[in-house]
């Protein structure tokens, strides 16, 4: 289990796979840089960024699913940990942000859907809105992404939301993290965050 959450009451979560952007988002919100690689898996436990005198902090679970060079029962460990995290800490996870490579998402949740499988970013999504913790998928890269709207609609129809896409800009947010291109996912925040009262932390999220 993951050790070292700092004694904050309420955070912001993001999760994905390995190489979706995650660590880059969290620096577009914090200033701060993250350790990051081209190869998927460097992190291997939570990086926390909080505030001194804030009782909150974000929170950059490791990367699920495929990793070269890395073995299945580390992968489904890290899996069941990130799963544990999110469980134990639900009450204070205020919003779940699943970080998705817009490019390649559509693919992945196909192929593994034909084996027979419950695609990862699949079963990310409907856990999270299990524990009951708002949910925003945060679709990155869609910078790479020619057909933006069929894209966006496909992955609703994945995910299991009726379309068009356009209807659920709390629930999805097309962005690009390494342009810093990330309005639509401030918004969903902010939002989310009206939602339960906490306008407090507002300013952590513009």
């Amino acid at each position: 289990m993951f050790e070292g959450r700092p004694d904050r009451g309420s955070e912001i979560a993001f999760v994905g796979r390995s190489n979706v952007g995650k660590s880059t988002l969290m620096r577009e919100f914090t200033g701060h840089t993250f350790t990051t690689g081209k190869k998927p898996g460097v992190t291997r436990s939570p990086n926390h960024y909080d505030w001194a005198g804030a009782d909150f902090t974000f929170t950059d679970l490791p990367g699920f699913g495929f990793m070269e060079g890395v073995e299945e029962g580390t992968r489904e460990a890290i899996k069941t940990d990130i799963v544990q995290y999110i469980e134990e800490h639900s009450a204070e996870i205020l919003v779940g942000v699943l970080v998705v490579d817009g490019k390649a998402v559509i693919d992945i949740i196909d192929r593994h859907s034909e084996r027979g499988e419950v695609p990862h970013d699949v079963e990310m999504f409907h856990f999270l809105r299990e524990v009951e913790i708002p949910t925003v998928v945060a679709v990155n890269k869609m910078d790479k992404v020619d057909d933006r709207d069929e894209r966006l609609d496909a992955l609703c129809d994945r995910l299991g939301l009726p379309g068009p896409w356009q209807q659920w800009r709390d629930v999805v947010a097309p962005i690009s993290a390494k342009r810093g291109q990330i309005d639509p996912l401030r918004e969903a925040l902010e939002t989310h965050l009206r939602e339960q009262h906490r306008d407090d932390l507002l300013q952590f999220v513009r």
